[in-house]
């Protein structure tokens, strides 16, 4: 009997029917769901639809109905009605259309509106009446919750197995289930020295980074094995990548842990979950010591905290960071003594050299305050580094031996992982050439690749020895017996070494690391540097604080007097040049200029040369040729003949006229008399001394 909520309306439009299975297994194993999925076309068929105006959407098959997002076919069919082309939506249950009440009632809603039915193995229903849009809504309700209730029970088994350590989950490379069950070490010795090089490079150079660099520039591959594709399992070799290597010091499973719930699943806006990365004290089940590892738990957690200081992301306090350029020694280390943050480092050009200020802008950033405080590094670092000096002093020889086994077991290391990466390639060739071997030669097609197989395999066999053999005179000649007398000569010359500008400032800083965990600045009267060394031990010391910069450039007392005194006799460049042939030197170090004595009588008001000669009556050449009213050129002529003497006022450049008493009295012209008189005794004076 046709139902009387079909019309003809809708009749005269298609109808569509949604088939879906949540998974493939699904699909392969529960067809008789699927068939009477199918099964519905004869109902729609029953109800007045032609055979070839019904549609069937089936490329949903496979995927789950939680979300809209990736169902193709459900994003057609909101089409479709949303065009008013369906007459009827078919499906076998309210489950099979949508689990999510968002897109279900979405779908209703255009139902509704274009007038659209709905029919399920129970009957049909007109999304636009009031009751069956109740019902359907109900349907709709009890889908999600049935959806709920799957996941909890899968979810519940899971936490319960998780709660006993017995979860399996995929192990990284390294780790294998062995047929017991049980996690185990990977038996392959390649692989297992990897990830010890990992850890012991990481331990000893405390960077991802760095680590990253010492594989590269050591020419040694990180394992990656393969989880899907035609390759399934195997090993694949490559360099390492600093994502690849923070995945291995993050995992907990190396260091023989069973972790679960590191992260927490959030529904994206748009459909699916984003995965949360939870800190280690929100992980819901922790169980140290559950198979072997590679490190122990305690070392596990360091390596975070080490991974945790290094990371440069904006937080509350900035952390210390890992080791940088930059002449700062206690970059990283220095807390403020106010108000404990950590403080940062602010470089500054002195004399051509970038000088290192402690600050502190934890007051600038939080509030838009002024800086707590700010200590010059030129101060405090030489002091911290003369007090690293006098610690290293009574264990120098523990400290010479520990760099000596520490260069020797890191040669070791390197070199037996390259050897057994040569025994890997060399096995990868004799497999080829077994399989090359036995393939029947008459069969080119899978001998030709065979061959070309072989063929590669030999090829990075030789590029490894090559490099081999290359590397291993270059470490050994590092390891020889000079390096070693040098290595316990440390000891001695630590001072000397410590001091040396050649020396990476980076490697200072990693020292002094290892002995000093803070040190608190307080800059007061004095400046008070807290030094507190990894042992626990506290080291106070008092430092003065620099001057200023005005007081600097202030020159001494007893510098300005001696210009004062000389200016007397000579010129600025006179006084330059006596102050260098003494040694002297300005503030900055630099030798006197002229410049450099002009502005000391500028800056405190020293009457030059020139005005003290003139203080004492002498005459330039205009004046003394006004007063004896004669021309210029007379006047120079006098002094060529020796009646007036010439002194230098200005810088050896200018200089005024000294007249003798008994011709300044004469006003006007000489007459011949007093010329005379005057070139008489001067001739008389000359004869004289040509005599003596």
């Amino acid at each position: 009997m046709p139902d009387l909520k079909v019309t003809a309306d809708h009749l005269r439009r298609d109808a569509y029917l949604y088939i879906r299975q949540s998974t493939l297994r699904q699909v392969a194993e529960n067809g008789e769901s699927t068939q009477r999925q199918y099964g519905l076309r004869h109902r729609a068929i029953a109800a007045g639809w032609p055979a070839e105006r019904i549609h069937v959407i089936d490329c949903d098959l496979g995927k789950s109905g939680s979300s809209a997002v990736a169902r193709d076919g459900f994003q057609e069919l909101v089409s479709e009605v949303a065009l008013a082309k369906a007459g009827v939506v078919m499906g076998l249950e309210v489950s099979r259309l949508a689990r999510n009440n968002a897109d279900w009632h979405r779908l209703l809603e255009l139902c509704a509106l274009t007038s659209t039915l709905i029919l399920d193995e129970d009957g049909v229903y007109d999304p636009a009446s009031f009751n069956d849009r109740l019902l359907l809504g109900l349907k709709g309700t009890m889908s999600e919750a049935e959806l709920h209730f799957l996941k909890a029970r899968m979810r519940g088994g899971q936490l319960n197995k998780a709660s006993r350590g017995e979860l399996e989950m995929a192990p990284p490379v390294g780790l294998v289930y062995l047929p017991d069950g049980t996690l185990a070490l990977d038996p392959d010795a390649e692989v297992q020295a990897a990830l010890h090089m990992v850890f012991t490079t990481f331990g000893r150079l405390g960077s991802a980074t760095r680590t990253v660099k010492f594989f590269l520039d050591e020419g040694i591959l990180f394992p990656r094995r393969l989880r899907k594709g035609p390759h399934k399992g195997e090993l694949m070799w490559a360099p390492p990548r600093h994502a690849r290597i923070l995945q291995v010091l993050h995992n907990p499973r190396y260091a023989g842990a069973f972790v679960y719930g590191r992260t927490r699943g959030r529904p994206r806006p748009g459909g699916g979950v984003s995965q949360i990365k939870l800190a280690m004290a929100d992980w819901r089940f922790v169980m140290p010591d559950m198979h072997p590892g590679y490190i122990d738990w305690e070392r596990f957690k360091a390596n975070q905290e080490r991974l945790a200081d290094n990371a440069q992301a904006y937080r509350i306090q900035r952390r210390a960071g890992p080791v940088r350029e930059g002449s700062a020694l206690l970059q990283g280390r220095v807390l403020c003594g106010l108000c404990g943050a950590r403080m940062g480092v602010h470089y500054s050009q002195e004399h051509g050299r970038p000088v290192p200020t402690y600050i502190c802008q934890e007051t600038t950033i939080r509030g838009g305050g002024k800086a707590c405080q700010s200590v010059p590094g030129k101060v405090v670092d030489p002091a911290v580094g003369a007090l690293l000096v006098e610690l290293m002093t009574p264990m120098t020889l523990e400290v010479t031996l520990a760099v000596q086994r520490e260069l020797e077991a890191r040669a070791a290391e390197t070199d037996t992982l390259r050897r057994q990466h040569i025994q890997r390639t060399r096995y990868d060739a004799e497999l080829a050439r077994s399989r090359y071997m036995k393939v029947d030669p008459d069969n080119r097609l899978v001998a030709d690749a065979l061959e070309a197989e072989w063929n590669e395999k030999l090829r990075l066999h030789t590029d490894v020895v090559e490099d081999y053999e290359r590397r291993a005179p270059e470490e050994a000649a590092a390891l020889d017996a000079g390096m070693h007398q040098r290595v316990r000569d440390l000891a001695e010359q630590f001072p000397r070494i410590w001091n040396d500008p050649r020396v990476d400032v980076r490697e200072r800083k990693r020292i002094l690391r290892l002995l000093v965990a803070d040190v608190t600045l307080i800059k007061a009267e004095a400046i008070t540097v807290s030094v507190r060394l990894s042992g626990g031990a506290t080291r106070i010391l008092t430092l003065d604080r620099p001057l200023p910069i005005a007081q600097i450039r202030r020159f001494k007392p007893e510098l300005v007097a001696e210009v004062d005194h000389l200016l007397d006799r000579h010129c600025d460049r006179e006084i330059a040049d006596i102050f260098n042939e003494r040694g002297l030197r300005t503030w900055e170090g630099k030798p006197f200029s002229l410049n450099k004595i002009s502005f000391i009588r500028s800056a405190y008001n020293l009457p030059s040369r020139r005005q003290r000669l003139r203080d004492q009556g002498m005459l330039t050449t205009r004046e003394v040729a006004k007063h004896f009213e004669i021309a210029e050129t007379t006047v120079h002529q006098w002094g060529r003949q020796g009646l007036i003497s010439k002194v230098c006022s200005d810088n050896c450049n200018r200089g005024l006229w000294n007249i003798p008493s008994d011709l300044r009295i004469i006003k006007g012209r000489p007459g011949r008399t007093a010329l005379a008189t005057r070139t008489a005794s001067i001739t008389a004076l000359s004869t004289r001394q040509d005599a003596l």
